[in-house]
């Protein structure tokens, strides 16, 4: 389902469109030394963009179940220059795509998954774009951490 959803996806340029647009940030942000840790994330993400359906995205630290870089303090003072920089105009061409895409029962998924991708534009350092199964089993993991914290408790 996860195969026909992309390439019905990509037909109309729902994919195609923005994962150019992250493209041409990636560029941007990689003439900068500074903004090399943007590029990538933006690389990432226009891979996403391209191919949502079956895909997730997680946090580094849910991923491995330690903190990193992208997801301490140096993380959200990069994603707060990434949000006033471009993840606010990302953000809301999503948003735009999604409102466009829901006007039809057929194109609700594609709204969602537009969604998912303009909250993933607000803060994308510190994040990896998984298979859904990986997602969902760095979930249960959480889960059952919190659960035993809360059984300590």
């Amino acid at each position: 389902m996860a195969l026909l959803l992309n390439i019905l996806w990509n037909i109309p340029g729902l994919g195609f469109i923005p994962a150019l647009l992250w493209l041409l940030a990636a560029l941007v942000m990689a003439l900068t030394v500074v903004g090399l840790p943007w590029a990538r994330a933006c690389l990432m993400l226009a891979s996403y963009s391209l191919w949502p359906f079956g895909r997730s995205l997680v946090t580094v630290e849910e991923l491995t179940g330690r903190p990193s870089l992208g997801t301490g303090p140096l993380g959200l003072l990069a994603n707060l220059l990434w949000f006033l920089l471009a993840g606010l105009w990302l953000c809301l061409s999503h948003l735009s795509l999604a409102l466009a895409s829901a006007v039809t029962i057929i194109g609700l998924p594609f709204a969602w998954a537009h969604l998912k991708l303009a909250a993933a534009s607000l803060f994308p350092v510190g994040r990896r774009v998984v298979p859904a199964e990986l997602a969902e089993a760095a979930a249960l993991r959480r889960g059952e951490a919190a659960l035993q914290r809360h059984r300590r408790g």
